[in-house]
């Protein structure tokens, strides 16, 4: 709904919008265009979060957690939510078509259209699921906690990194990140059996139950 609502918005150029985007654009390239190093970093971070090269973990992560940890189901739940959200954004940006930020003397340039963001949604989608891919594997409470702060971390960082570069709007990076954390969780939601009409609690299917666990063939193999 937030990725309709505001391509709904941005396709009919609303003042506002633009006009708030247009500013923190300008302050926020303003800032690292005289800073070598910050330069440095944030070009070094567009490169590390292509989408490619997140995918491309992410599906060694889910064929170890499938084949090493026997969790095969978990692992195909988190590939085809991936490649969903690869999917999702690059048909966004040809609905929308928004143009790229004019930047004075810009720091960095990209191809293609600029809403929703591919590196904030992906890398929120892809952080998102790896966290909940390898939750049953970290047992300690301290460890989940590392985990989630990293993974916020992550995508805040990506965010910022795609408007201090001045190659996306706030606004861009804004709803692909809730896209991107969006989707991942509706997706696990589905993954687990959710049922509003019947209240029903979830389940996780690589989690054994009471009943599964003394009957097993209807364990996963």
């Amino acid at each position: 709904m937030v990725l309709v609502g505001a391509g709904f918005l941005i396709r009919s150029t609303w003042d506002p919008l633009q006009s708030a985007d247009d500013a923190v654009i300008a302050w926020a390239t303003d800032l690292s265009r005289p800073r070598d190093g910050l330069q440095s970093f944030l070009l070094f971070w567009q490169e590390l979060t292509r989408p490619l090269n997140l995918y491309i973990v992410g599906t060694l992560l889910c064929l170890w957690v499938w084949l090493a940890k026997g969790l095969r189901t978990r692992a195909w739940w988190a590939f085809g939510t991936m490649m969903f959200a690869w999917a999702l954004g690059f048909l966004a940006k040809l609905v929308v078509q928004r143009a790229r930020p004019v930047v004075e003397d810009p720091v960095s340039e990209a191809p293609g259209y600029s809403f929703p963001s591919g590196h904030a949604l992906n890398s929120a989608a892809w952080a998102t699921i790896v966290v909940i891919l390898v939750w049953p594997l970290v047992r300690s409470r301290a460890g989940r906690i590392v985990m989630v702060a990293l993974a916020a971390g992550f995508i805040l960082t990506t965010a910022l990194d795609r408007v201090f570069l001045g190659v996306h709007y706030p606004s861009d990076v804004t709803v692909g990140v809730i896209t991107g954390v969006g989707l991942a969780l509706a997706s696990y939601a589905g993954y687990l059996g959710w049922n509003p009409p019947d209240r029903a609690s979830a389940t996780d299917p690589d989690q054994p139950t009471s009943t599964s666990a003394s009957t097993p063939s209807a364990q996963e193999t």
